[in-house]
């Protein structure tokens, strides 16, 4: 298993830049930037990856060409399992097997109903979403 370390850039909440490699953190699912606690939940992974040395062991690539790893902090803790703890990610059990779903905080799913919905492979509720921000967007600018 490859495993890069430095530095970590956070694009989103479940996803970072180390030494110009695209990762995906492995088996969780942040909220798009776009969605409620899109930018919370960015934030969070900036916070607890500030001056830290990430340690990513790669595990695969996904459909998106980015590398899917398994990310820690130097003193060990495990990314994935602290944005879930953090209320931030939910646990994909399509890719992790389920492996960060006892730290779901209670009610966790329906505070992040958006990720909750492409996990259950819901996307028009994604559309629905989108088209009212769209037309709120387009409210405002009249």
């Amino acid at each position: 298993m490859p495993v890069i370390e430095g530095p970590a850039f956070v694009v989103d909440g479940d996803s970072l830049v180390i030494k110009k490699n695209e990762i995906r953190i492995y088996g969780v699912d942040a909220p798009e930037l776009n969605h409620p606690y899109g930018k919370k939940a960015k934030w969070a992974l900036v916070a607890l990856c500030k001056g830290q040395q990430v340690r990513a062991k790669i595990i695969e690539k996904d459909v998106h060409g980015r590398a899917v790893a398994m990310c820690f902090l130097p003193d060990g803790r495990d990314l994935s399992e602290e944005m879930v703890k953090l209320g931030l990610a939910l646990d994909w059990p399509k890719y992790s097997e389920g492996d960060y779903r006892t730290f779901e905080p209670e009610g966790v799913r329906k505070k992040l109903w958006l990720a909750d919905a492409r996990q259950k492979g819901r996307m028009h509720v994604w559309a629905q979403f989108d088209a009212r921000q769209k037309a709120r967007a387009q409210d405002q600018a009249k």
